[in-house]
């Protein structure tokens, strides 16, 4: 009967011991999960503050390429805006120059006419 015991206490002792084994598996796994979940955590944060930092160097790149070119269309609306005014200096400076000589020309036959009257005034005295 002792033999029956003992056999009892020691399968019972197998039993506890193999549940204990299994529980201390289990529980290594869970920290093994645990663990990996942090790491896949962290993993993720690395990421997201990464990805955050690409977008905000992407839109400060953005920004200066942006304000490179509102620059450059101010540049370049002042250089057409130069143009223009020098273009219209120009053809207001021509066209006081055709005024001048058209006067000059008026001038000078008002002038011819005049001589011609005193010429004929002259004759017939």
């Amino acid at each position: 009967m002792n033999t029956k015991l003992y056999v009892a206490i020691a399968m019972t002792a197998a039993a506890l011991s193999l549940s204990a084994c299994h529980q201390a598996d289990t529980q290594s796994e869970a920290a093994e999960a645990a663990a990996a979940a942090n790491q896949a955590a962290d993993a993720s944060a690395n990421a997201a503050q990464e990805s955050a930092e690409a977008a905000a160097a992407a839109t400060s790149e953005a920004a200066d390429r942006a304000s490179v070119a509102v620059d450059n269309a101010a540049e370049r609306s002042r250089e057409v805006a130069n143009d223009a005014a020098a273009g219209a200096a120009a053809a207001t400076a021509d066209a006081a120059q055709a005024t001048a000589d058209a006067a000059s020309k008026v001038a000078e036959k008002a002038d011819n006419a005049a001589e011609k009257a005193e010429q004929e005034a002259a004759e017939r005295k």
